[in-house]
């Protein structure tokens, strides 16, 4: 398809502001996706060049992440594994299950997601830092990975968002270390689809490109400020891409 100025103009910004939102606290896809279906791009290649827009975004958001120490590795290797194990069984449970019962599911679950980021003895900055993990954090991690990597395979949008308020409250993650795990795992599983599209020419290379450079540096801004600000920011941005979640699904589910 031909690309004209007018799709630059209309994507870039807003995946500049998907790629903030996603790197505090997940959901960068509910804002890029429609950037792209707005501007008139097919939906094969929408869901492809956001992938690579966005895995490029979440490579400078690890980055930032790593270079604070905040990903400890040893706990985040197996939590990569289990994530992308799970992101294979949910693509293939995606073509045996019917989209709109995990949509039912899933407007069930949104609430009580909410209720959650609401419990202030969850997403806080108090929980102590530590190098020695206990058995309890290492099977909080790797199931709560491999079950968001279900999710993430057969539907994905919030999957950040829903691994961050799982690491923090089954493995008792402080929330800027949750935060970079989940962004760690969402980025190997995202890179992983990113080459299938690739392989599969449904990227459009040149509005990738160009809306990946924008995508980093809201990566890069949003990275930032969860080192800096931590659950103070991450709290209310999490909110909104729940409802935004949570709208999207039920105009899904009326449309349909």
């Amino acid at each position: 398809m031909q690309i004209t100025a007018a799709t630059f103009i209309m994507v870039c910004p807003l995946v500049f502001l998907a790629g903030l939102v996603d790197s505090i606290a997940g959901g960068g896809g509910l804002i890029s996706l429609p950037a792209y279906l707005f501007a008139g791009i097919p939906i094969h290649n929408t869901v492809g060049t956001n992938k690579f827009s966005s895995s490029c975004g979440a490579v400078v958001a690890v980055f930032r992440f790593a270079r604070r120490g905040l990903i400890r590795w040893r706990i985040a290797a197996p939590a990569v594994v289990t994530g992308m194990l799970g992101s294979g069984i949910g693509a293939h449970l995606s073509l045996l299950l019917n989209e709109k019962i995990l949509l039912w599911m899933l407007l069930g679950v949104l609430p009580l997601v909410a209720l959650a980021v609401f419990n202030k003895h969850l997403l806080t900055d108090s929980t102590p830092k530590t190098d020695i993990f206990t058995l309890r954090q290492y099977a909080g991690v790797t199931i709560s990975s491999f079950l968001v990597g279900i999710y993430d395979g057969m539907y994905g949008p919030g999957t950040g968002t829903f691994l961050i308020i799982l690491l923090t409250a089954a493995a008792r993650l402080p929330i800027a270390e949750a935060n970079a795990l989940a962004k760690t795992v969402n980025m190997v599983t995202n890179l992983t689809a990113m080459v299938i599209f690739l392989l599969n020419g449904q990227v459009l290379l040149l509005l990738g490109i160009t809306a990946a450079l924008f995508n980093m540096a809201g990566q890069y801004v949003g990275s930032g400020m969860v080192m800096t600000k931590g659950s103070r920011v991450i709290r209310p941005i999490m909110l909104t891409v729940l409802l935004l979640l949570f709208v999207k699904i039920l105009t899904e589910l009326l449309g349909g």
